[in-house]
Parts: structure tokens; sequence; C-alpha cells
């Protein structure tokens, strides 16, 4: 992990509404749940990467970004 993100009161609510919501879109299931976060933050990782190697191709080096 590269940083520690720290939420108020109000953010931690809105997150708890989401996972609830997330978990009931997969019908109260929080393990299908759970793997299915895994592979979409798998593959919004693969995609912030390609991302990131794209701007180097254009003169933007990661580290002044």
């Amino acid at each position: 992990m590269d940083r520690i993100v720290r939420l108020d009161a109000r953010q931690q609510a809105e997150l708890k509404r989401v996972a609830d919501d997330f978990v009931a879109l997969h019908k109260g299931d929080v393990m299908k749940a759970l793997m299915e976060m895994i592979v979409l933050n798998g593959e919004m990782q693969r995609r912030l990467e390609e991302l990131g190697n794209n701007s180097t191709r254009f003169g933007r080096h990661r580290a002044y970004q």
C-alpha cells in the first residue's frame, strides 16, 4: 500500500452504503462480491499502469506527474 487514507464519518457512511449495494448486487454473497472487487481492482491497476507507460511516450515522465 502506497499511502494510508483516513475517512471522516460521512465518507465512512458513504463507503458502507456503496459496499452494501455492491454486496446486494451479488445477492448477499460477500465472498462473491469480494472476489469480483479484487478482479475489478486488478483490471483498474493494469489500466492505470498502461496509461502511465503511455504518458512516457509523449515526453511526460511519471516522476514529474
